[in-house]
């Protein structure tokens, strides 16, 4: 593996960026049924058992970072940086060579030779002989990592537009295997006008991905871009998500992206559950 190329970047502002204090405050995701309006739940409390030292629970430290690969790099490092602010931790790249690839791609070269194909037309790149590479980025918001990663051919700089494989066209949230980010908004901040000034700061710098949906039916792009402001936020009155407010978006490389207020008695399920789990783990 080559590692010929790093660079080191030392957070901006340590004192805004306080990893991890606010770490286990929001939950990603699971939110599918709490947006049929006529579904009735009853909320749980959290309960605190025992936990086996030696369980895999007991060994983890929780989640590190999410993964993106993309694209175009600068581009979507614009994105997460200058539009939603977060921090470089730092940048490594050129990666090549017989481990990286077995560590990463086995379970694909063994797919490929299953099917009796060239590994390429299954979109696993070659990074054994270096004719691609793989570069990342991590980058630091207030409770999680997120890492930008781009497959390229040798011959394309650091950070260009053009990744190894083709994107994938159609990123419904539906389809198996689809993930998505989820980023946690202030209690004070007014959602509606967030939305609109992501949209617009995006739109700006030229991400014209970057779209959030609408709380009303809309059948064109034109439509979409008209629904009022009031239409951009779902806020879910039923228990036990109550005082969730949610918005879907996509992001510069089409990826799904949520925004999310948790307000309230939903509020209060997450703090709870938190409480529990820490003192669970404490325990032990």
């Amino acid at each position: 593996m080559s590692y010929q190329r790093k660079t080191v970047i030392e957070p901006e502002d340590p004192d805004r960026r306080a990893i991890l204090c606010t770490a286990g405050s929001v939950a990603l995701g699971g939110i599918a049924a709490a947006l049929a309006v006529n579904t009735t739940a009853s909320a749980q409390e959290p309960t605190v058992g025992t936990r086996d030292p030696s369980s895999l629970g007991a060994r983890l430290q929780g989640v590190q970072h999410f993964g993106l690969t993309v694209q175009n790099m600068e581009r979507a490092y614009e994105f997460y940086t200058a539009v939603l602010g977060g921090t470089e931790v730092f940048r490594h790249g050129d990666f090549q060579g017989d481990a990286v690839q077995n560590t990463l791609l086995a379970d694909q070269e063994i797919l490929a030779n299953r099917l009796g194909v060239n590994p390429r037309t299954i979109g696993v790149p070659d990074l054994r002989g270096g004719a691609q590479r793989l570069d990342v980025r991590f980058i630091q918001f207030d409770n999680v990592v997120i890492e930008l990663l781009q497959y390229r051919d040798a011959d394309q700089p650091m950070g260009g537009p053009n990744a190894f494989a083709e994107p994938v066209e159609h990123m419904s949230p539906a389809f198996p295997r689809m993930m998505h980010i989820c980023f946690h908004v202030r209690d004070d901040v007014d959602f509606n006008q967030f939305i609109a000034d992501l949209e617009a700061e995006s739109l700006r710098r030229g991400m014209t991905q970057v779209r959030a949906n609408r709380i009303i039916r809309v059948s064109t792009e034109d439509e979409r871009k008209a629904a009022p402001q009031s239409t951009n936020t779902n806020k879910v009155t039923v228990a036990p998500s109550d005082g969730w407010e949610l918005i879907y978006c996509k992001g510069p490389e089409g990826e799904q992206l949520e925004f999310v207020k948790a307000l309230g008695p939903v509020k209060k399920r997450f703090a709870d559950a938190l409480h529990a789990h820490l003192r669970l783990a404490s325990a032990n």
